[in-house]
């Protein structure tokens, strides 16, 4: 902020008090001021402002003196001093420019004091801070950020995740972005880069770079995967991370509602990298194409779920950590599925149409598991015909054709348990007329025996 004004007088006292609450400069106050006055002349005074205008060469001015307050309206050439002006100050002006000009000094010193909030935040972008939840803008969460707010629009938040008016979160300062209301300091729940603050803040050894994190993949909500490395011997990086007891880890897990997060250690071995991603699959063997962008990934039947994960999101995020397309199969016959890392669902792994994607995620068919267990569901769908329910069946049958065999096969499975059950059902019920029969010839010969 530049020097203040000498406050000899009340005027300048008032302009000092303005510019150190608002953290704006007396001269964008001075500037105000004067471009309001000349505003309630031309508002107050038509037929003069008019006259003045139709002279392009003429133009109206405001002067002020910074110490008393005292001001004066001049018309005269552009560039030339009011004392080479014409002084058309109206009688009685000051009273009538009073309010006029009130709301445009007001309006002139919110927009400086934005401007001045916005370029103190332009250098803290990359920063982690904690604010408040302040109110909801339609699908935006305005949060207060200290000397200003913060702007959090829906592709910034966690998914997930309720925001509550007044609650405090961590938040990462994102960018300064033009919006329809100006420049704003844009804020993320959901970028990469809060979790490597988080830790940053956690975990001394990341503070200190004697840690450092190499990559990050996350689907902001649910899981997290990091890569980390140690820079200095004897140091465990994935232990500092964790901390005793897990107290490190589940700290940064609390910040973010609950989001589990893998620690995994970076490798400059891309084979021992890329099996440590996907744990906690185990017994894996990988084979790299030749310039190493594409792995295929073979592991044991038992393990393929545990390394696919729920949805396909450890298979995702491994690729997406690694940077690299993983081809996954088991170690018995299955054509396996392709992962780039860049799936929003794992229905994106079936290769379907834009329009077919849509309609099944309007539809919240959005696993593999879904389609096949909701199969009528599928079926009602408006859009859906019968060559597109082929193509979706097979490209199942292709992801997974265990699972489809799987499931083609409980109903026959259930018909035959049925069937089964009603024979056995049958059965019991003969079986008693039969030996009531038998007592009742038993009786008969044994009567005359008695006798």
């Amino acid at each position: 902020m530049d020097n203040q004004l000498t406050a000899r007088t009340e005027f300048a006292a008032a302009i000092n008090q303005i510019c150190s609450e608002r953290g704006i400069s007396p001269d964008t106050v001075i500037n105000a001021i004067k471009q309001a006055l000349v505003a309630s002349f031309n508002k107050d005074f038509p037929e003069q402002a008019i006259e003045i205008e139709e002279n392009e060469d003429i133009v109206v001015v405001a002067d002020i003196d910074q110490e008393t307050g005292d001001f004066k309206i001049f018309k005269g050439s552009e560039g030339d001093k009011t004392k080479d002006m014409t002084d058309i100050t109206p009688p009685g002006f000051g009273r009538i420019a009073a309010q006029t000009a009130k709301q445009v000094i007001l309006q002139q010193v919110r927009e400086a004091e934005k401007d001045s909030i916005v370029s103190e935040y332009r250098d803290k972008i990359g920063d982690i801070v904690t604010g408040m939840v302040q109110r909801m803008d339609g699908y935006n969460v305005i949060v207060d950020i200290g000397r200003g707010q913060g702007v959090m629009p829906p592709e910034e938040q966690i998914r997930n995740e309720y925001y509550k008016l007044n609650s405090r979160i961590s938040i990462l300062i994102k960018e300064i972005a033009e919006t329809s209301r100006g420049e704003a300091v844009i804020i993320s729940r959901s970028d990469p880069k809060l979790l490597a603050g988080l830790f940053a803040r956690e975990v001394p050894e990341v503070g200190a770079g004697n840690v450092v994190i190499k990559s990050i993949a996350r689907d902001a909500g649910n899981r997290s995967k990091i890569a980390v490395e140690s820079t200095q011997d004897g140091i465990d990086p994935v232990g500092s991370c964790v901390g005793q007891k897990g107290v490190r880890v589940q700290a940064v897990i609390n910040e973010l509602n609950g989001e589990k997060i893998d620690i995994v250690q970076y490798s400059q071995d891309q084979a021992k990298f890329v099996k440590a991603t996907l744990s906690p699959a185990e017994g894996i063997s990988v084979k790299f194409n030749e310039d190493k962008t594409e792995v295929v990934v073979t592991v044991p039947e038992d393990q393929l779920s545990l390394a696919i994960g729920r949805g396909g999101q450890n298979v995702k995020l491994a690729a997406k950590i690694t940077n690299l397309k993983i081809k996954i199969i088991s170690d018995k016959s299955d054509p396996g599925i392709v992962v780039t890392g860049d799936e929003e669902y794992e229905i994106d792994q079936l290769g379907l149409s834009t329009k077919i994607r849509n309609l099944l995620i309007e539809a919240s068919l959005t696993r593999i598991e879904d389609l096949i267990n909701h199969s009528e569901k599928l079926e009602s769908i408006k859009g859906i015909g019968p060559k597109s329910l082929k193509k979706i069946k097979e490209q199942i049958t292709a992801y997974q054709p265990s699972r489809i065999t799987e499931t083609e096969s409980k109903p026959e499975d259930k018909k035959d348990k049925e069937d089964k059950k009603d024979k056995e059902d049958k059965k019991d019920k003969e079986e008693p007329s039969k030996e009531s029969k038998k007592d009742s010839s038993d009786k008969k010969t044994d009567k005359p025996t008695e006798d």
